[in-house]
């Protein structure tokens, strides 16, 4: 019998079940409530601390809380920890059940329970109704495009009514995969702590903007990328303790991963007080290679991302745990680049390397440029798009013999989406420039036209090598299809 002192509490109850085959089901608990305590003030447990500890505890047991979090990030929270079968959390109240059993008073508490507000969904099946919505999205644009065609005022607001509730659907269905980042960031500090032990190294990782979110897809698949930065950091790029203190820097090394938003990306940076790239030894290796000419005599910070992320490239003596396989920086790249973002990077030889992952927020519905180039579409995302101009008089210039493009006096490289997409040359004084930006990075593309703004549904598929740039491919309202073009993959192709 479990008496009143272990069971009247003040806080939210969060009852808690562990999974019936739970290794040292009384240390989970502990660590249970530890991670709670992280969020808010522990009043008490029911069965008491003590109880959790003893022989015969079943894996049930309720926490009182008082926090300031909601509902679903103390179910997630819990639910981390790991062998966890059910989390249930209710209003704050204060109880008295003297007298009662445990199993009783868990019964009765559940009975007296308040519905709760979250539902547990497979992802399938939220794909299945973000699909639903990506084909409304299609639709609504053809219906746009057809209610353009009749001048019926009726029919004018009633597409504009659908066209606003698909929007609210769309953004309702996004939201409900949205997920913040710390469930995968909270992985990484047992990652390093690993590569550190493996490497002899003392390395601390600091976690920024965990409240930050993303699509649950696209964050699961920016984990593995997120892995090799990581480890490459701790193997590669933050010396050994003798190194540092010759150095004059603290023993411990330290790395950082931040999350921020910025417009409608979200930024993720991996960085390091380490020693920086080693410019010289990467040139030398790629001269080597015959990757670049012999007569180079220094690469930029775009050079040496060139040069690192070409597949085998590694300057690594010997192959550990960690590093030396020659495979790394090109697989984080591609797998960036198919995920629509663009991957930046800067070293500053004895002060550190950073690494910055520019991703979209989604990947099902993108909002998009569409461009058209002879009887062709492509769309470029707005996300990497600053402004379209129309080429005036002396923009367009030829220097060192590369075609630049003169905005505001400032020398952009020019790029030919006719060209790039293998179609004869036209006079790009007839055509409309899109100025886009991709970290630090601008540039401008001629089009032969714009044709608008406009939200398209993303689908994937795999590009062949030497094939134009892009993430994906789309279907317009007017039925054809239109290549999703990668930017990141032009500029640094071009």
């Amino acid at each position: 019998t479990v008496h009143a002192p272990d069971l009247v509490f003040p806080g939210s109850p969060v009852r808690i079940q562990l999974e019936p085959d739970t290794p040292l089901p009384g240390a989970r608990a502990r660590i249970i409530v530890d991670k709670l305590r992280t969020i808010g003030t522990v009043h008490g447990t029911s069965p008491a601390d003590a109880a959790l500890w003893a022989e015969g505890f079943d894996g049930r047991f309720t926490a009182f809380i008082e926090t300031n979090e909601d509902t679903g990030t103390i179910v997630d929270l819990v639910r981390a920890c790991g062998d966890v079968r059910d989390v249930r959390v209710s209003a704050a109240e204060v109880r008295s059940t003297e007298g009662v059993t445990a199993d009783a008073a868990w019964s009765t508490e559940n009975l007296k329970a308040p519905l709760q507000k979250y539902v547990r969904i497979e992802l399938r099946r939220l794909d299945h109704l973000l699909d639903l919505v990506g084909e409304l999205v299609t639709v609504r644009g053809r219906l746009q495009a057809l209610s353009a065609t009749h001048d019926d005022p009726g029919l004018d607001e009633s597409v504009a009514k659908a066209s606003r509730l698909i929007g609210e659907l769309q953004d309702g269905v996004l939201g409900s995969r949205m997920v913040p980042v710390w469930q995968v960031f909270d992985r990484f500090p047992r990652v390093v702590r690993d590569a550190a032990r493996i490497v002899g190294k003392d390395v601390s990782l600091a976690l920024e903007g965990r409240e930050i979110e993303l699509d649950r897809t696209l964050l699961e698949q920016v984990a593995d990328p997120l892995v090799h930065l990581l480890r490459n950091a701790v193997d590669h790029g933050i010396e050994n303790a003798e190194g540092r203190a010759a150095a004059g820097k603290p023993a411990v090394g330290r790395l950082k991963l931040i999350a921020r938003r910025e417009r409608s990306a979200v930024v993720i940076v991996v960085a390091d007080d380490g020693k920086g790239v080693d410019r010289a030894r990467i040139l030398a290796k790629a001269k080597e290679l015959g990757w670049v000419s012999q007569e180079s005599e220094e690469l930029s910070d775009d050079d040496v991302l060139r040069v690192i992320s070409r597949p085998g490239f590694s300057t690594a003596e010997r192959v550990s745990e960690v590093s030396g396989r020659g495979v790394g920086i090109d697989a984080v790249l591609a797998k960036v680049r198919a995920l629509g973002g663009t991957v930046a990077f800067s070293t500053v030889e004895g002060r550190g390397t950073i690494f910055e992952l520019r991703l979209p927020v989604t990947l099902a519905i993108v909002p998009t440029i569409i461009t058209r180039v002879d009887q062709e579409s492509y769309a470029l995302p707005l996300t990497h798009v600053s402004e379209t101009v129309q080429p005036a008089a002396g923009a367009l210039r030829r220097v060192r013999g590369r075609n630049v493009f003169i905005l505001r006096d400032q020398v952009l490289p020019l790029l030919s989406l006719r060209e790039v997409v293998g179609l004869p040359g036209r006079d790009v004084r007839g055509q409309q420039i899109v100025i886009v930006e991709v970290t630090d990075r601008r540039a401008a593309i001629a089009v032969d036209r714009l044709e608008g703004q406009q939200d398209i549904v993303v689908k994937a598929f795999d590009t062949v090598k030497g094939a134009t740039p892009c993430t994906g491919a789309a279907i317009l309202p007017d039925g054809s299809a239109a290549l999703i073009l990668d930017v990141g993959g032009l500029l640094q192709e071009h």
